[in-house]
């Protein structure tokens, strides 16, 4: 059966040179990074070349990465922080966040006296920048958490007219950028944005391993506690290998991304072509399916069937090797519809399947047109 890996935003396949960099960690290169022996200070190196590596691609200072488990830790470290030691009193945050922000958000909010603000949104799921200005005008400590690209729809948020809205309101600035690092050039010289949370297996690295970004002297403290690794911010012997692997990863993406950044873009208009010639009825859920205003790795499609008809698509499709998804990852298994399409669409549309297909450098035009004739058929066959 023909295999077609068409869910990049959920995890990525990681690239032949990050498992080679991975590997030779892995058989040589054992010794704890904290103890003092050479075992030891050859592994510390690895760690600490790794955070020169990622900071360089970000034009930040190395002191200003933390390495974590993922995009998750990464946002709760922030988060938990701000509220508990920066005194931060108003978030302001949108209804389409990933969950490891909404549910972090939920439960600050049952633990400390803390006011939460939603951003008013878009049908597009693009943010209202004028009731964001209006919103950080308050005297309570704020610290604002926008993602930069929405895991589900593809919308890109101008995270540098954000930060300078909250520079102006002496706000913090938190953002998602699990879907953007290793995808988009990012300057954290020329964009003040205080936070960033980023997962390595997002831009072909290994699963388990991301990193906070965290500005000098905001003074954020340690969400997990025990030993002094990460500069006393995340306790936990470091997991050299993997950081090797994120650091390889986010090298090679950002060396590349020029072409690989052309390629894929060139796949989803293909996609987007090849659909709308099969099926003319087919939406694009938010800007998904605008090249210039989503981001070129994803789209999110409503398909002209009854959600009667197509509960069972997504089954369907991966009989026929197909891999997408109705939404984030971390939602499967969940009966409830996507949070973030709740807040964008009607209800007619909602009782349509939305599928969400995501591609990478791996991906090809031929798997296009497998997966476009698949839908097509399976689409025709129903509506018959």
């Amino acid at each position: 059966m023909r295999q077609v890996y068409f869910d990049n935003a959920a995890t990525t396949q990681m690239r032949d040179k990050v498992v080679e960099a991975m590997t030779e960690v892995l058989k040589n290169n054992f010794g704890n990074p904290s103890s003092t022996h050479s075992f030891g200070r050859h592994s510390k190196a690895l760690i600490e070349q790794s955070r020169k590596t990622v900071a360089k691609c970000l034009n930040c200072s190395a002191s200003e990465i933390i390495f974590t488990s993922g995009g998750t830790e990464a946002d709760n470290l922030v988060l938990r922080s701000a509220v508990r030691d920066l005194g931060v009193k108003h978030i302001i945050s949108s209804k389409i966040e990933h969950h490891a922000v909404l549910h972090t958000l939920d439960q600050l909010a049952e633990e400390y006296d803390l006011t939460i603000s939603y951003v008013n949104l878009d049908p597009h799921g693009d943010i209202d920048y004028l009731h964001l200005e209006t919103l950080l005008q308050t005297d309570k400590p704020t610290l604002v958490s926008l993602m930069h690209v929405n895991n589900e729809i593809g919308t890109i948020l101008d995270l540098k007219k954000v930060a300078e809205l909250c520079k102006t309101f002496s706000a913090f600035l938190h953002s998602d950028a699990v879907q953007s690092i290793g995808h988009y050039p990012l300057d954290l010289q020329e964009t003040p944005v205080d936070f960033l949370a980023a997962s390595a297996h997002k831009f072909h690295g290994p699963k388990g391993v991301g990193f906070a970004f965290v500005r000098k002297n905001t003074g954020l403290k340690p969400l997990i506690f025990g030993g002094e690794q990460e500069r006393g911010l995340r306790a936990g012997t470091e997991c050299t290998h993997n950081i090797v692997g994120l650091a390889s990863a986010l090298e090679l993406s950002s060396n590349n991304f020029e072409t690989e950044y052309q390629s894929v873009k060139e796949l989803k208009a293909y996609f987007i072509r090849s659909l709308k010639d099969a099926l003319p009825e087919v939406k694009f859920n938010g800007y998904s399916g605008d090249l210039e205003k989503s981001t070129y790795t994803l789209v999110n499609v409503c398909l002209p069937v009854s959600a009667q008809k197509g509960g069972m698509l997504l089954f369907q499709l991966d009989l026929k090797g197909i891999a997408c998804s109705k939404g984030s990852a971390c939602q499967s298994g969940s009966n409830q519809n996507s949070h973030v399409l709740n807040e964008i669409l009607n209800d007619a549309e909602l009782q349509k399947p939305s599928v969400r297909f995501s591609f990478s450098i791996f991906n090809s035009k031929a798997e296009v047109d497998y997966v476009v004739s698949v839908l097509k058929e399976n689409i025709l066959s129903q509506v018959s």
